[in-house]
This record gives structure tokens, sequence and C-alpha cells, in this order.
């Protein structure tokens, strides 16, 4: 999944006017995970509650709801009053930005609801222990995406920013279509009662929002960091130049961060109802974060990086200038992600998905003083700020999370 972000930046970078689409496809594609935020938990809920028939029936009509309602939000926003006072007023895109991003969301529309039907069921499958079909999954969206990508860039006249965004929508309606016929016999055996473990137990919606909440709220917070930076950026230094790169170096940095993200699920999944297999899953976390943060370290410190800014992403030389500093200042972003996925795996296990969106909101109020500080205060370059911001941010909370899980684990019963 994240190879999507670089292919279709240089896609973007290789037609007309791409500072401007590169930057409209940054602000739009951070309004659009905005937007679906509140379904994004949905694979770890699933991981986590469906056990049973009655747990399955339940989730599957939750996760529509939210489904529908994060697709109402993303019409209002296409309301042309609406959007130009977020984007214009609020924001204060460039007006050549802002014209391209309301095009590029129309795309998105398919999105939010895509999202949520695929994370639930591969939530499901997760929990079946059928990790291996999610992989499958994510190379048909990845296949969908290029596809519509190159067939966009050949025969279509359409802006870099746009051609973006239908990719990205193809590619997860390609993904949901394959999870649902991937997830067709798990589903009929859940439905038939052959996958229970153990009794059967009435969950309720409420018990369901009451678990949810906390995730659904995190998502939202950490979520808008992107917007957040997005409108910071968009007041710094070098506005248009930060805009542009901004997606490239987020696109190079999700490549490594992505493989810690997916660890939360299998943590949440393999850990165990009292932590049994926590001190494994301690010692996988830490080799995985090494090698991440290594391979990170690799391109950035190296002449790997203009060869990846300049020759494959397709950034000019002066575009990418103002990329080699932002991916020097993340290298420990993808290690930091392996521990606060295992943090948060923890404390799902645990049933204190509270703390985690605390953590969240530690993050962004970290992020936001900072920017203020480094960005306006100090006057750094905004993509430089931005990210400097987001590794001060991260490692906030991973510290509020080292705390609290320390205090979890010290009060659950473990096998001695």
């Amino acid at each position: 999944m994240a190879a999507e972000g670089p292919l279709l930046a240089a896609v973007i970078a290789r037609l007309p006017a791409p500072t401007d689409n590169l930057a409209a496809h940054g602000v739009a594609w951070a309004l659009a995970i905005l937007i679906e935020a509140p379904v994004m938990m949905l694979m770890s809920a699933a991981t986590a509650l469906v056990r049973d028939r009655t747990s399955y029936v339940k989730l599957r009509a939750f996760s529509r709801g939210l489904a529908g309602a994060t697709t109402g939000v993303l019409l209002v926003l296409l309301i042309p009053p609406v959007y130009h006072a977020l984007a214009d007023d609020l924001m204060g895109l460039p007006s050549e930005v802002s014209d391209v991003t309301y095009g590029a969301l129309w795309f998105f529309l398919p999105w939010p609801a895509a999202i949520g039907y695929r994370r639930f069921l591969q939530g499901v499958l997760i929990r079946s222990g059928k990790t291996r079909l999610v992989a499958y999954g994510t190379i048909i969206r990845l296949l969908a995406m290029a596809g519509v990508a190159l067939l966009g860039y050949l025969f279509l006249d359409l802006p870099g920013a746009w051609l973006a965004a239908l990719s990205l929508a193809s590619g997860v309606c390609a993904e949901a279509l394959a999870a649902r016929l991937m997830a067709a016999s798990t589903v009929r055996a859940l439905l038939a009662g052959d996958l229970g473990r153990g009794a059967p137990r009435a969950i309720r919606y409420r018990e369901i929002a009451e678990f949810y909440a906390p995730l659904a709220l995190t998502s939202v917070i950490g979520l808008s960091v992107h917007p957040l930076l997005t409108f910071f950026m968009g007041r710094g230094v070098a506005p248009v130049e930060s805009l542009a790169v901004f997606p490239v170096v987020h696109a190079l940095s999700f490549i490594f961060r992505s493989i810690g993200l997916a660890f939360q699920d299998a943590a949440i999944a393999l850990m165990g109802e009292r932590f049994d297999h926590l001190p494994e899953l301690r010692r996988f976390g830490r080799a995985l974060g090494l090698a991440t943060s290594a391979g990170l370290a690799l391109v950035a410190f190296t002449p790997l990086s203009p060869l990846y800014f300049v020759t494959i992403s397709g950034l000019t030389a002066d575009l990418a200038a103002f990329a080699f500093t932002p991916a020097l200042l993340i290298v420990l972003l993808p290690a930091l992600t392996v521990q606060l996925s295992l943090q948060r795996a923890i404390l799902v296990q645990g049933r204190q998905t509270r703390q985690i969106t605390i953590a969240s909101a530690i993050e962004v109020g970290s992020i936001a003083a900072c920017f203020l500080t480094l960005g306006w205060g100090l006057e750094l370059v905004g993509v430089t700020a931005a990210f400097a911001s987001f590794l001060c941010g991260r490692i906030a909370s991973n510290g509020y999370l080292a705390w609290i899980c320390r205090d979890a684990l010290r009060g659950a019963v473990r096998p001695s």
C-alpha cells in the first residue's frame, strides 16, 4: 500500500503544472483521510470483537452506519460555499491549488465507504488467521491503482491531482470487492456458528460504541495532523514548494512506517488474552523497528536520496532541494511507529482505548506547538518545520504510552 504514494507522485510530476498538482494532491489526500478517519480502526475493532455470529452481525451494521456517515461528511464538504470557506479562507490555499483540489475531492467520493467496508472484512480475516488474504487484497489494490494511473497518464487529459484521486479511489474499490470475495467462506462460517469461540455473548451496540469511540476519536485526532500541517505550511516560508514536496517525502517515509503500522493488528491477534506472548512480540518489534529505520536512513543519508527524489519521483532539482533535509529528520519515525503499534495493541487488548486517544491528542498538540515555534517563530521552511514537528509529536506520544502501558501491564494478571 505504501507504494501508492511514490508511484502517484512520480506520475503527477511528469504531467503539466506539476508543482500546483502535487500541492493539490497533498491537500485533497489529507482531507480525504481525515474524513475517513472514523472508519480507520474498524480493522482493529473487528480483530478484537468479532468472535461469533452475533458480534459479526452487530459490528457489520455498526460499520455500515459509519461508512454512510463519513460519505455524507464528504458530500457536505463538496458544497461550494463550504469548500471555499475551508480551502480559501481557513487554509489560505492559492486559487490555482484550491481549484484543482476541489475537483480531486469529487473523485474521492467512494473512498470512505470502500475503506470502511474492506477494513471491517480484513479484521474478520485477521481474527480467523487468514492474514495472507489481506496481503493479496493489497496487491489487487496496488495493481488496480497503478493500472488506472497508467491508462490515465497515456489516454486521459486530466490534471495530475485528479488522476491521482481517481487512481486511489479505483484501487480501494477493487480491494473492497476482493475482500468481500476472499472473506466469503469465513463470513458464511461465522453466520452458521461454525467459528464461534466459546459460548456466544449478546454484545450490544452500546458496548461496541463505547469500545470504538476512543479508537475513532484517535484516528480523527491523528489524521488531523495532515490538514493541520497543510494549514501551517500554507502560511509559512515557501508555501507552494512545501505543499508540493510534503506528499513526496511523506510517501517515502510511509514505505517504511507502513510495516510498523501493520504490526498493530498482528500484535492484537497474537498477544493472548493475558498478554501471554508479549515478550516475543517485543523482541520482534525491536528488530522490526531497527530494520525499518535503517532502511529509511539508507535512502536519506546516501546518494540514493537524489536518485529517489529527482530520478524516481520526478521532482525538479529546485523542488528536490526542499526534500533532502526533511528526509533526514524523520529517520527515527519508522522505529517509533513500531513502538506505537505495540503500545496501542497492549491497550486495545486491555480494553483501555481511551488512553490511545489521549496519546493522539498529546501528539497533535505537540506537533502544533513545535510548528508554531519552528515554522512561524524561527521561520524554517514550511516542509522542514512540518516534519521536525511530526517527529517531536511522535516522541511525545510514545513517551506517554510507555508510562501508561507499564501501569497497565503491572495491573494485569500474567501467567507465571
